[in-house]
């Protein structure tokens, strides 16, 4: 049970630290819906994405995809979104604490 707390602390924290690389607030991670809208925002997508996300199985599809832009954001390559997705728990802290930048500008925003 502890080693859950300890790997969800280490998933949010990590997540604090990837919005801030990214110059978004921390502390958005921990509100709800307003985290998901600052994560999109992150991923260049459009807001109404977050609807798309909210619907069963198919919102799995959309929740990757924007996990690809924000990882290929820092200048990583779908590999690492591979792994973000299967092993969060190495992957979110190596993508916050590596010397990794964000650069907005190689993610073309869609409309």
């Amino acid at each position: 049970m502890p080693l859950i707390f300890l790997s969800i602390a280490l998933i949010i924290i990590s997540a604090w630290k990837i919005n801030t690389k990214a110059g978004q607030p921390g502390w958005a991670v921990l509100i709800p819906i307003y985290s998901s809208l600052i994560y999109l925002k992150i991923a260049r997508a459009p807001w109404w994405w977050f609807l798309l996300m909210c619907i069963p199985y198919v919102g799995v599809i959309w929740g990757i995809w924007a996990l690809n832009r924000t990882v290929k954001g820092f200048g990583k390559s779908e590999g690492f979104t591979v792994g973000c997705v299967f092993l969060p728990f190495l992957f979110f802290p190596m993508l916050a604490f590596s010397d990794s930048t964000y650069d907005a500008n190689s993610l073309n925003p869609i409309e």
